[in-house]
């Protein structure tokens, strides 16, 4: 499926693509590798499906799957080797909050874990080499593994099992031509690859690169080099949940590791947002990064989003906050924005599926607000147009300024119009409601 999109979520709604690893390609295109939800139960799905692009508008989505857990010949079988994924003996405060909740609902959990587990396939990443596309896949029975393809869209075929236990694997190839292997939660792990790029010796594997009580690392390992500097990207724990990415540096692949800081943090994404995993890469010598964002009010149907960063002379990266625009340009005069085009959501709304929208921004009870990074006009502003039902005023807020209010009073999806007052400029614009029952937004322009 081909698709034309600049704005935040990339992808169409249907399409869930978390846990998102960009790599350009020898072609010269982005390949976005990732997990693919569409269950309501748990993360992830029983396959991937690669997205790429040329120019970071034009999209490709990749209907068939280009691997499926019911493909890999260990999963489930009791004759496969094991390996250990969390070290549980390690009481880390995360480890101790997971043994205190099993200790709480240990009925629950057990029979959660109850009977053969559904290949699911969690968070992958490809990379090339020698003309090959190596795929490395991680599954819930803690077992990694790679298949291979002829082509970065896959199918990938013939998986092999790797020898570790864990989740999140992270492939990256230095510029002397030696791989290096990562994976991990809580405490990461690393290794030189062979060169065949399907085995490595586990004598070699080095133990806690990154971990969360030095580095705040909860999983999602990436790397990537730049200049002479390895940046370890991962999802972070500094703020209390996993929701940002945050990154630690090193002059070596194998580290020691030193924490920086935080690039972006989803957790405005959606009142349940829990995770962030995803990467960054440089495309036309411009940096992004990829991460995902809940909805629905809750912490799945993850979506793939991309902001520009910039990495500064002294290697730092800069934290960036979510937004609408996503690669494009400020939404323009007189340009539709979607209510699912909301890159916070404060007060408990959230986004949600319709019968008539794709999507709706819900749930706008009283001190709810909704945040549309950025709009942008050369003349100011005059007017806004909402296509929104239910009751309850809407206030609109430039940086924080009253800049004029709508009231909606229908059961059905109607256009309200009102006027708006804004100088020429760059803004972010806030969404608030006030005196509201059962109120929601489909669309809104700024005129």
């Amino acid at each position: 499926m081909k698709y034309r999109n600049q704005r935040n979520p990339i992808l169409p709604l249907q399409f869930h693509v978390p846990d998102s690893e960009g790599h350009v390609m020898p072609d010269g295109k982005l390949y976005i590798y990732g997990s693919f939800d569409d269950r309501e139960d748990v993360y992830c799905s029983e396959e991937y499906h690669v997205v790429s692009t040329a120019d970071m508008e034009s999209w490709e989505i990749e209907e068939s799957p280009s691997l499926q857990g019911k493909d890999i010949p260990w999963f489930n079988n009791p004759d496969a080797p094991k390996y250990p994924g969390i070290d549980w003996s390690h009481p880390t405060p995360f480890i101790q909050k997971m043994l205190q909740n099993f200790a709480e609902d240990k009925e629950a959990f057990e029979k959660a874990n109850e009977g053969p587990k559904p290949p699911i396939l969690f968070a992958p990443d490809c990379i090339e080499k020698g003309g090959k596309y190596y795929l490395y896949f991680c599954m819930p029975d803690d077992s990694e593994g790679v298949a291979v393809s002829d082509s970065p869209k896959g199918p990938f075929k013939n998986p092999i099992q790797l020898p570790c236990g864990g989740i999140d694997p992270a492939i990256f190839i230095d510029r002397d031509g030696q791989a290096y292997y990562y994976w991990g939660q809580l405490f990461s792990h690393g290794v030189p690859l062979n060169p065949d790029m399907v085995s490595f010796d586990p004598a070699k594997i080095r133990n806690d690169l990154v971990t969360e009580e030095e580095h705040f690392f909860h999983e999602g390992s990436s790397m990537r080099r730049i200049g002479d500097t390895y940046y370890y990207v991962y999802a972070d724990m500094e703020r209390g949940k996993p929701t940002s990415l945050g990154y630690a540096t090193s002059n070596s692949p194998m580290g020691p590791f030193t924490y920086r800081g935080i690039i972006i943090d989803n957790a405005a994404c959606d009142p349940a947002s829990w995770n962030n995993h995803g990467s960054i890469e440089c495309v036309n010598g411009q940096w992004y990064v990829f991460y995902h964002r809940a909805s629905r009010g809750v912490d799945r149907n993850r979506r793939l989003c991309i902001e520009k960063i910039e990495v500064l002379p002294d290697g730092s990266i800069p934290e960036v906050k979510m937004t609408s625009q996503g690669v494009g340009a400020p939404f323009a005069p007189g340009e539709k924005i979607m209510g699912y085009q909301a890159c916070e959501v404060h007060g408990g709304c959230y986004i949600d599926v319709d019968a008539d929208y794709e999507e709706k921004l819900t749930n706008l009870t009283d001190g709810a607000e909704a945040v549309f990074r950025y709009v942008e006009s050369r003349c100011g502003w005059s007017g806004v147009r909402v296509t929104a039902r239910g009751k309850g005023c809407l206030h609109f807020l430039l940086d924080g300024k009253e800049a004029g209010t709508a009231s909606v009073d229908s059961r059905s999806w109607t256009s309200v119009e009102a006027p708006l007052e804004g100088a020429t400029g760059q803004y972010e614009l806030r969404v608030a409601a006030e005196n509201a029952c059962g109120l929601e937004l489909a669309e809104l322009t700024l005129i």
